[in-house]
């Protein structure tokens, strides 16, 4: 029996984010995919596990081809998700925008979220020093900081805005930062008014 999230549905959705990375990632992602089903798309789920049994099985070999199934995934997706919410450091995980550029690079749409909604700036460094000749922001370094009002990088929220959806930026308590999935929704509310969009516009 096909478990939820492989049901036949019209469009197949990739979902990136640090989501892999969590103690309980299976309930997490399981929770999105059936989101997925719930908005009427199919959620676009690499199988590591099959990476993992073929050999060699050295940890090199085994990443080469995790990388492999997870590119193959993206080229077969109508469109991504993105969880962007600040992992490890200031910005979005590192995979998880290779894997936005890859997508927009594909030119298929592309959506995304943060659950900690503040300016770059806010988080670039714990000291921030305006030039006043310049006007410009500079962090411990003296290296400037771009302050164009983004929630990351500006090619990470220019990517997402390709397509007219602005990225989603949803605040909760840093304990549930990784794990609650409102905005997810949000980005599914946003490709379902894409897809309906171009569905509508005369070929």
């Amino acid at each position: 029996m096909a478990t939820l999230w492989e049901r036949d549905v019209s469009k197949k959705v990739y979902l990136s984010g640090p989501d892999v990375f969590l103690p309980n990632a299976l309930e997490i992602i399981g929770r999105k995919a059936a989101l997925c089903v719930e908005f009427g798309f199919q959620a676009n789920l690499p199988d590591d596990t099959k990476a993992r049994c073929r050999p060699p099985a050295t940890p090199t070999d085994t990443s080469r081809l995790i990388y492999e199934a997870n590119l193959s995934m993206m080229e077969t997706s109508d469109f991504g998700v993105f969880n962007l919410t600040p992992f490890r450091g200031p910005s979005a995980d590192v995979g998880t925008v290779f894997e936005l550029g890859m997508m927009t690079g594909l030119g298929k749409p592309a959506f995304g979220y943060t659950n900690i909604p503040g300016d770059y700036i806010t988080r670039i460094a714990p000291r921030q020093v305006l030039d006043p000749k310049a006007g410009e922001w500079t962090d411990e370094d003296d290296l400037h900081i771009e302050n164009y009002g983004n929630a990351d990088n500006l090619m990470i929220d220019g990517a997402i805005a390709l397509d007219g959806a602005p990225l989603v930026r949803r605040e909760m308590p840093l304990s549930r930062r990784f794990e609650d999935v409102d905005g997810f929704r949000d980005c599914l509310k946003q490709a379902q008014a894409y897809f309906a969009a171009q569905a509508s516009t005369p070929r």
